[in-house]
């Protein structure tokens, strides 16, 4: 297998995941997002340590960080930004909103494929550009019937794309990056938990065992699909990433109406119609590049 699909196959792995991650919040709702948050970020570093440990790697060779601190510095600034985007999407999943969650990963692709080409210069096919537009018209239609953005789906969509640019940037391998990314947010998420737990407000701590623990298991059911997406964006382009990231919402979406029981109307059915209409489209122009690499392969 070479390299690039490698890197498609590590980037649809992580997002099957993600997609399953509303089953796992089932189990704490309406919980203290803040509280997740910080949770998350602690126990984040001993499941990096134990993932390094598994895969034979150093935790960390602070001289190749130490001389690379614009790296270092893009660490911080993903990992802040990964939390914008975490936080919006824990609310949705805690709140009874997982239609929210998936509409915000199916505009993250307009972001992602926007940045793509405006700062990486990546060239987008007619299938990529067809996919793109059908997905603006699917989100112009909710916007135009319910006369409001969808601001929650956006913060989502927009701040995940732009953690995914910055780290095409970061010049560390991905497992040092996403290490890093949540050790430079250890201090401020752990005096965060110490002041909530001196005055006696820290929610999961008052929530009894079991969600003490879905709390702690926060960090590697979102680290370890992290740890995937980091590694696919170190082998790929950020626009194959970008629209292997449908996967994730139509998993979000399938389990929002037939197991969450969400309300879906017939505004929101024409719209998610025409964003999968540009899934389709790149889907099957997957297929035919891949066909056609095999055929080539074949006859060298």
């Amino acid at each position: 297998m070479n390299t690039r699909s490698s890197g498609t196959l590590l980037a649809a792995l992580a997002f099957v995941l993600w997609g399953l991650i509303p089953l796992y919040y089932q189990f704490l709702p309406n919980a203290n997002i803040h509280d997740l948050l910080a949770f998350r970020i602690v126990f984040s570093v001993p499941v990096m340590w134990l993932v390094l440990k598994l895969m034979k790697k150093p935790l960390f060779q602070w001289h190749v960080i130490w001389a690379d601190k614009r790296s270092l510095l893009l660490c911080g600034l993903a990992g802040f930004i990964m939390c914008i985007s975490w936080y919006a999407f824990t609310w949705s999943l805690t709140h009874d909103d997982v239609l929210a969650a998936s509409l915000g990963y199916f505009i993250n692709p307009l972001f992602a494929i926007s940045f793509g080409m405006l700062c990486l210069k990546e060239r987008l096919t007619k299938m990529q550009l067809t996919a793109l537009l059908l997905a603006i018209c699917g989100i112009a239609i909710q916007v135009i019937y319910y006369g409001t953005l969808p601001w929650l789906s956006l913060i989502m969509g927009c701040f995940f794309a732009i953690y995914g640019l910055c780290k095409k940037f970061i010049r560390f391998d991905a497992l040092t990056s996403v290490a890093l990314e949540a050790l430079l947010l250890v201090p401020f998420a752990a005096a965060y938990l110490l002041w909530e737990i001196y005055h006696g407000h820290c929610i999961a701590l008052q929530s009894g065992t079991f969600s003490l623990f879905m709390y702690i298991g926060s960090a590697p059911v979102t680290i370890i699909p992290l740890v995937l997406f980091a590694l696919a964006l170190k082998s790929t382009n950020l626009s194959t990433v970008a629209l292997m990231q449908y996967i994730e919402p139509s998993i979000q979406f399938l389990l929002a109406i037939f197991f969450f029981g969400e309300a879906f109307n017939d505004i929101k059915a024409i719209s998610f119609a025409v964003i999968w209409l540009g899934l389709i489209l790149c889907v099957f122009e997957k297929l035919q590049q891949s066909r056609r690499f095999n055929i080539i392969h074949d006859h060298k």
